[in-house]
């Protein structure tokens, strides 16, 4: 039977006497909790059913017929004539502190110091509501208490068996609170100490007062229809009504803490009750804790969920609180938000600050601005890039950056007060979360977000770092703001500000200074250490100052500073952005999904189509010219400067048919064919028709740069390629034929010339160039030469694979006769008698190997 029908039955006259009165007691405590009420119905409800023989009256009423018994019948009011012992609340709180005692000491014999702290927490708040003196039996508790926590700590130092984690936790938590209460009972523990006995025995007891039963107000069920929800109230766990009052926000606060990490927590409800409380808040404190404590869960929300971000809405309501957070704390010039603020475990009054200090609130200003930076690049990384969404929450940079500024401005002047000893580690994380913002961005997109953040900022904030009335150049402001992270940061947050000030340089074609402050740095060397993000950062950085080399019309550097990371084929990877799944590698899920957290958005990409034509560009004006060198020359000494760009010319030339260029590299490849085939007009056409270059800064003149380089570069492999078929050559012929002036093929020519690359001399009377004959070799003297480097190649090749195989076995293949297998080769003219020599003074280092079946042929 349901516990709503039988709610007004009163017992019945049967019931045993020790029942009557322990119901009794129980209706008469105003703090039971509503689940020991409802035990006690049903027990009610259970005796009544027993009870079949009472009088007739009673065993005809079923049903309906309860709702409608009178409230004022012969049973009640006998109940109201019965005596029962109610005791005071100054005696309920003694008993609930007895209880809590007992639990401590109950405890204290299992050694269970996560039941200890919790209790002893329990008893503290307690204690505080008890206006008159300390009771002694609490005063008895926390002294016994300190001196079983000294002889814990001091058997735990000798023990070999150590505690638990959760033991170990909570001890240590005990060891500073109750050093903290004991502080503030110092005199009565001191007076417990000196005579225990007599302490306590001067101790008075009260007498429970014998007073009348008061009558419990009961529901009073009216019939009719209820025109509105007036009188509805909101209930808690066990029935409880919720009541949001100033007073009780504190309480509110602290539960609302404690199911932090909890499962089936309700967040949402929480944040809607913290929204409840910011409505009643009546103090500065109290909006302060609350929206701390609302900030914090709303990214709760998304911690531990499936949601791969924030929400947006619940981003910009978390964006507006912390700027209102920022507001009331420099309203409110007596409190401060800091970390290693003390906790107020006090819920019935609010803190007070005492005069001439500052009252602390744990928190961190800095983690919640670095929480919203990382939320706002997490949502940005899985939205389509492709969308107005993507463009729309793009927009939300400027508040971010704005708060970031102004929680900046906050550190700056809590660093002002040395009694708070603020560290010098937030002020960094700061700054180098502005400079993150800053650095890959035009100038003008840089002043306008200044700008606008400045406006938005009270006239009378003002900073140290970068002042208001400062001058508005951007260059200036990276440079502050990078010099302060070298002399206030270390490692990782020094390295990452010297990156930011790289790529700003050479974003905005300032290619020395970049260059220079990149080699001086030595990051180079030492950009292993870091972690992956900053390798990130190293790797853009480089990539953008190889772009500027390549605007400045400085191939080779350009070429040279691109070679890492463009020859890989990982560009995508080694710039975070994209992630690029092999067939058979050997990543995990865990490893893929950070690799995914790290991509950048895309709004600070690095375009990568724009990145390999710039590098193809650059190798085929370096790659033309050498490989016209060695061609005309085999004597020279092969060497590659771009196995990637060479790979792509070799399958261009294999192709039967190739038709008009397509895409990038189609367009660098038949272009390198042309300039190779002397055709520079041809070349110069198909790189000026890449369309990617109209993505960068005055196209214009970088393809008119472009058009003088593929010129000069068509000279050197004209006069590389045809040298041999000359005797002399005016300068006014190659002048007309690559449309360059004189000078200019003049200086080409004399260049080469002085660096040996052209056996030529320069007859500046008859402007002419006269080319010196060598010793011509056969075609058969050329394969000869070429068969004799393989095979010193592989003999070289094979005593180093040997060394290795035999390490430690010194002599193992020493020869009678002491000449190894390569000073026998010195037989063959000038180069074998060198090669002899050299091979011959190799030997007496202990290991001789003659060549196997191949050193014997040559031998031979």
């Amino acid at each position: 039977m349901s516990r709503f029908f039988t709610a007004g039955d009163s017992s019945s006259e049967s019931s045993s006497s020790d029942e009557e009165e322990l119901y009794s007691d129980q209706e008469a405590e105003e703090e039971s909790e509503a689940d020991s009420e409802e035990k006690s119905e049903e027990e009610e409800e259970d005796e009544d059913g027993k009870d079949s023989s009472s009088s007739s009256d009673e065993g005809g009423k079923r049903g309906v017929s309860k709702f409608l018994r009178d409230q004022e019948s012969s049973e009640e009011s006998e109940d109201e004539d019965k005596v029962t012992v109610v005791k005071s609340a100054k005696d309920k709180r003694l008993e609930e502190l007895e209880g809590v005692v007992k639990l401590i000491e109950n405890a204290e014999k299992i050694n269970d110091w996560s039941s200890i702290l919790t209790e002893f927490d329990k008893l503290n708040r307690q204690v505080v509501k008890i206006t008159e003196k300390v009771p002694k039996s609490f005063v008895k508790t926390i002294s016994d208490l300190e001196d079983f926590m000294n002889d814990t700590i001091a058997k735990q130092k000798v023990s070999t068996k150590k505690m638990n984690a959760t033991n170990a936790r909570g001890l240590n938590a005990m060891k500073q609170r109750i050093k903290r209460s004991n502080r503030e009972h110092a005199t009565e523990i001191e007076k417990y100490r000196a005579d225990k006995e007599e302490y306590m025995m001067s101790e008075e007891e009260e007498e429970a007062v014998l007073v009348e039963k008061v009558k419990k107000p009961r529901t009073v069920y009216v019939d009719g229809d209820v025109g509105d929800d007036e009188g509805f109230s909101t209930v808690g766990r066990g029935g409880k009504t919720l009541q949001y009052t100033p007073e009780s926000i504190l309480k509110h606060l602290r539960s609302i803490i404690e199911s932090r990490g909890k499962k089936n927590t309700d967040r949402a409800e929480q944040i809607r009750i913290m929204e409840k409380l910011l409505e009643v808040a009546t103090t500065p404190y109290q909006t302060i804790r609350i929206l701390l404590t609302q900030i914090s869960t709303r990214f709760d929300m998304t911690t531990g969920s499936s949601a791969n971000y924030m929400p947006q809405d619940q981003w910009k309501m978390a964006e507006q609180e912390y700027g209102r957070l920022l507001e009331m704390l420099e309203e409110n010039y007596n409190m401060v938000v800091v970390e290693n603020a003390e906790e107020w475990e006090d819920d019935e009054k609010l803190p007070q600050p005492t005069a001439g200090e500052r009252l602390k609130i744990p928190g961190s200003i800095v983690s919640i601005a670095e929480r919203l930076d990382d939320e706002l690049t997490r949502s940005l990384q899985h939205i389509d890039p492709h969308t107005a969404e993507y463009i729309e929450r793009l927009t939300d940079e400027q508040a971010l950056y704005t708060n970031i500024l102004r929680g900046l401005l906050y550190i700056e002047s809590l660093r002002k007060d040395e009694k708070l000893e603020i560290p010098q580690d937030g002020a960094n994380r700061m700054v180098m979360r502005r400079l993150e913002h800053i650095y890959f961005k035009p100038a003008q997109v840089i002043s306008i977000l200044e700008n606008t953040a400045w406006k938005a900022i009270p006239p009378q904030l003002d900073s140290e770092i970068t002042p208001r009335g400062a001058d508005k150049d951007t260059a200036a402001l990276v440079q502050t703001l990078s010099t302060y992270l070298f002399r206030n940061s270390a490692d990782i947050i020094r390295a990452r500000a010297y990156l930011c000030q790289v790529y700003y340089f050479a974003l905005h074609d300032q290619y020395y200074k970049a260059r220079d402050m990149l080699l001086m740095s030595h990051l180079q060397e030492t950009i292993g250490n870091f972690n992956i993000n900053t390798q990130i950062l190293f790797n853009r950085t480089l990539v953008q100052v190889g772009l500027c080399a390549f605007r400045a019309n400085l191939v080779y550097e350009s070429q040279n500073t691109l070679q890492e990371i463009c020859g890989s084929g990982r560009q995508k990877e080694l710039l975070a952005q994209g992630v690029m799944i092999q067939r058979y590698s050997q990543v995990t899920p865990e490893q893929e999904r950070l690799e995914r957290q790290r991509q950048l958005p895309f709004h600070m990409h690095i375009n990568l189509e724009l990145l390999e034509c710039v590098y193809l560009t650059c190798s085929m004006l370096l790659e033309i010219p050498l490989l016209a060198q060695t061609g005309s020359s085999p004597d020279i000494k092969k060497r590659v400067i771009s196995k990637t760009y060479r790979r792509l010319l070799e399958f261009h030339e294999r192709q039967i048919f190739t038709g008009p260029p397509e895409n990038t590299r189609d367009h660098v490849m038949q272009a390198s064919k042309a300039l190779a085939a002397g055709e520079w007009k041809k070349a110069a056409n198909f790189i000026n028709s890449i369309k990617i270059w109209d993505l960068m800064a005055d196209s214009d003149k970088i393809k008119k740069k472009l058009s003088e380089q593929i010129q000069e570069e068509g000279l050197r492999t004209y006069l590389f390629t045809y040298a041999p078929f000359y005797d002399t050559l005016a300068v006014g012929t190659l002048a007309s034929m690559f449309e360059l002036p004189e000078r200019k093929v003049a200086a080409v020519v004399s260049k080469m010339i002085s660096h040996e690359e052209l056996a030529a001399a320069l007859d500046q009377v008859n402007s002419a160039i006269i080319f010196r004959k060598g010793v011509e070799l056969s075609r058969l003297q050329s394969l000869a030469l070429t068969l004799s480097d393989k095979a010193s190649g592989l003999i070289e090749a094979n005593e180093r694979t040997l060394e290795q195989r035999t390490q430690g076995t010194a002599n193992a293949f020493e020869r009678q006769g002491g000449q190894g297998g390569r000073g026998a080769r010195g037989g063959r003219g000038g180069r074998g008698g060198q090669r002899g020599d050299r091979g011959g003074s190799r030997t007496r280092g202990g290991q001789q190997f003659g060549g196997g079946a191949l050193g014997g042929a040559i031998k031979a």
